[in-house]
């Protein structure tokens, strides 16, 4: 099937087209949800809520606003960090520091492939480290702004404008 007339059943609500959709995409989301929760247990879990958000959901997609996958990621990157930031989690990983995560925009493993295969690798490559280290804790490790002041040890203003300046630059180079 080709992937507009599978997307478009899908919102129709075809079964046939959500087991297709799950069988494409379900290996590169859990990739992305266990990359930020770091649990496979949870990540599964996550992984069986997101697929649940997009039969349910499915309707509200709009390829006006961006592709398919993306619409997806989104919705695998906001449950896990829900999840992240829900007490309960919190909790269970008391003893846990951002230290100890690798860091996942430059590490080898099969969330880089992941990366590489969808297009973003060039695109993370032309950023700085900082650049890279900030987007790789607000946008894959769930950290708040201010956890990532924090944790960098650098005002929360700077953040802001590091994380306004480096998001711009990937709008920069993505538009070119």
């Amino acid at each position: 099937m080709q992937q507009d007339l599978l997307i478009t059943q899908l919102c129709q609500g075809n079964e046939k087209a959500f087991e297709r959709i799950y069988e494409l995409y379900s290996r590169s989301i859990y990739g992305i949800i266990f990359s930020i929760i770091r649990d496979e247990e949870v990540s599964e879990e996550i992984l069986q809520d997101v697929f649940l958000k997009i039969w349910h959901e499915a309707s509200s997609y709009d390829p006006e606003k961006g592709r398919f996958f993306t619409w997806i990621l989104n919705i695998a990157r906001n449950a896990s960090i829900d999840k992240l930031r829900s007490k309960e989690f919190k909790n269970s990983q008391m003893n846990v520091k951002g230290e100890y995560f690798s860091d996942i925009l430059e590490s080898g493993n099969a969330v880089t492939g992941k990366i590489d295969a969808i297009g973003l690798q060039k695109y993370i490559d032309i950023l700085g480290p900082m650049c890279k280290k900030l987007i790789d804790m607000l946008f894959f490790k769930g950290f708040t702004q201010k956890e990532s002041a924090k944790e960098l040890q650098i005002p929360l203003g700077t953040v802001k404008t590091r994380n306004r300046m480096c998001i711009n630059k990937l709008r920069a180079n993505v538009i070119n």
